[in-house]
């Protein structure tokens, strides 16, 4: 008997042109581990919260969902609190007690657990999650990786049979998510833990899970073992190969066009297969190790089309070649003006949150030229969102020196400085899409665009009159988007706009960057987004308590780094040098081929 079973599940949000979900039927079996992915408003954490009663949307529902074979309706709600463990997607929003040891033990007083039988589960999953000496630390100073881990131990402590997960590493730092990951591994190989997870990053998680179940618009659209699933994507040319972990999508760019028969294996998942293929790859075709000199760029797959917020003209012929993402390469970007002043200028920023708290950030130094685009990476709590608070001016350094598009610090926001933040549900206030959008070009009079080409540009055609609290993580990404670009900002400071986005929207994201870029505005991202950071930014900073430690072009920047980086990177750092993107190892193997059509070792 299955443990948990979907039977032609229906679902649509009220005022709703479209189900979310359609006639979805699905077994989880006891001990699984089933991997649920899918693009941005599919239905994934839809489908998630409908295994929980307490967690179901309001809407329009038919078919049935069971539990161990009776009607989720039926199982009492204590029994769901403790049998159903469920991890949100944002660490914070599931903490309700202000100490650790108060989080761990809240779960299992609710449920009337024995006060002698709760220690000893709190002592046990403390050690086995690693939180031995965290239990009179207050949850407000945790990181977002350590916030996830407390949630995840919590919900354990009280001992489910399935743990159902929405895109628990979406707002972790890679470190942390790996992490995280591992923990979710071990508890479905060690103590047999049924696992449901929803998430975009499937480095991991792809080549762990059981079974994936791909959704497209609300239906099943594959279901399989991972490889099988994989190979369905890419042999049926499904734009969510592209979501596929990197050493796939690697092998499916390589041998996709020529297909010799020794290639025919089975697409490698993981960083370790990658590099087992890539160097039998290359051994094959004479490849000593030594990369191949200035491998030519991927021809890209198309670029956006031209709108007002693109500064090249129709007529104006393009300049630089660009790579397999369809960004230009860094050699020919315009990084700003030399000689030009900053558009954003921090110099020896110390600041805190509280005045007998701990420094956030220290002698910090940054200088951003105009047109750019630069990636803030670095851990949870490395001091990312507070540098874009004070890059925005919303928060006052305690010494030091902010200048923005000319300006210095003042009392309240620069003006032409816009900042999307982390939680993009702070910018709503409105009841529909539509409105919100309004609101805001009503209020800078339309000055960044016409609602028309903002909405084709974030893709929100379909959701314009839903509630913007009912739309998905990504969605409400999209949505807070348009809403800043319709400000016409000159220096565009982002908070992870990426987490929780597909990589379809992804790559339409970073083409509209690098038009915003030409055209002359500087955007400042925080990002957990490696692979997307690589490929779009026109410079990296790693932020490490509270300072600049690190601060170079993307390409130097991951291949100096071994843990810090790309699973291209990973992947093939031993092959070719300084290969950090996807496009990159193809090109380089591109070379390589040619190389040995000529005859010639490389």
């Amino acid at each position: 008997m299955a443990l948990l079973a979907c039977e032609a599940l229906t679902f649509a949000y009220p005022g709703s042109a479209a189900p979310a979900l359609r006639e979805v039927s699905l077994r989880v079996e006891p001990g699984e581990y089933l991997l649920v992915v899918g693009p941005s408003g599919s239905g994934k954490t839809t489908l998630l919260r409908h295994l929980k009663s307490a967690l179901a949307p309001h809407g329009t529902r038919t078919g049935r969902v069971l539990f161990e074979g009776r009607p989720l309706e039926a199982v009492s709600r204590r029994e769901q609190a403790q049998r159903i463990g469920f991890v949100m997607q944002n660490p914070r929003d599931q903490i309700v007690a202000d100490r650790v040891a108060g989080e761990m033990a809240f779960g299992l007083e609710s449920l009337g657990c024995d006060p002698a039988r709760a220690r000893l589960r709190m002592a046990e999953a403390a050690s086995f999650f690693g939180l031995d000496g965290w239990l009179d630390r207050a949850t407000a100073d945790l990181s977002g990786g350590q916030c996830q881990r407390l949630n995840l131990a919590a919900v354990m402590a009280a001992d489910p049979a399935v743990l159902v997960l929405d895109e628990p590493t979406a707002q972790l730092d890679p470190l942390a998510a790996t992490e995280f990951m591992a923990l979710v591994r071990r508890l479905n190989e060690e103590l047999g833990i049924t696992v449901v997870m929803g998430e975009q990053r499937m480095e991991e998680a792809f080549a762990d899970a059981h079974r994936v179940v791909v959704l497209e618009e609300g239906a099943v659209a594959a279901c399989g073992k991972p490889r099988a699933v994989a190979a369905r994507l890419v042999a049926g040319d499904s734009p969510l190969a592209a979501a596929l972990p990197a050493p796939a999508r690697i092998c499916h760019g390589v041998v996709g066009a020529e297909a010799p028969a020794e290639d025919t294996a089975p697409l490698p998942l993981t960083v370790r297969e990658g590099r087992r293929w890539l160097r039998r790859w290359c051994a094959e075709r004479g490849h000593g190790g030594a990369a191949p000199a200035n491998p030519t760029p991927v021809e890209p797959t198309g670029r956006s089309k031209e709108s007002s917020f693109a500064s090249p003209s129709a007529a104006e012929p393009e300049r630089c070649p660009t790579d397999g993402f369809g960004r230009k390469t860094g050699a020919s970007r315009r990084v700003g003006v030399h000689g030009c002043d900053a558009a954003l200028s921090l110099r020896d920023v110390w600041f805190r949150y509280d005045r007998t708290g701990d420094d956030v950030l220290r002698g910090l130094s940054l200088e951003v030229p105009p047109g750019s685009l630069c990636a803030l990476l670095g851990g949870n709590g490395a001091g990312k969102t507070t540098l874009l608070k004070v890059a925005a001016g919303l928060a006052r350094p305690l010494r030091g020196s902010v200048r923005a598009l000319g300006r210095s610090a003042r009392r309240g926001p620069f003006p032409g400085v816009a900042l999307l933040p982390q939680d993009p549900q702070l910018l709503f206030s409105q009841p529909t899409v539509a409105a919100e959008l309004a609101e805001m070009a009503d209020m800078a009079k339309a000055a960044g665009g016409s609602q028309a080409e903002v909405v084709e540009l974030c893709d929100l055609g379909s959701l314009l009159e839903r509630h913007p609290l009912d739309l998905s993580g990504g969605e409400q990404q999209r949505a807070a988007l348009a809403k800043v670009l319709l400000g016409n900002p000159a220096v565009l400071l982002l908070d992870e706009p990426t987490k929780g986005t597909d990589v379809l929207f992804k790559k339409r994201f970073g083409q509209l960057l690098c038009a915003l870029t030409e055209r002359g505005v500087t955007v400042v991202m925080a990002s957990h987004d490696m692979e997307f950071c690589a490929a779009w930014a026109d410079r990296c900073v790693l932020l490490f308590h509270g300072a600049v430690a690190a601060d170079d072009e993307p390409r130097r920047f991951f291949g100096a780094n071994r843990f810090y980086t790309t699973a291209a990177s990973r992947m093939s750092r031993d092959v070719f040098a300084d290969t950090v993107t996807d496009g990159q190892v193809i090109a380089a193997c591109g070379a390589v081929a040619a190389q040995a059509t000529e005859g010639e070792c490389p």
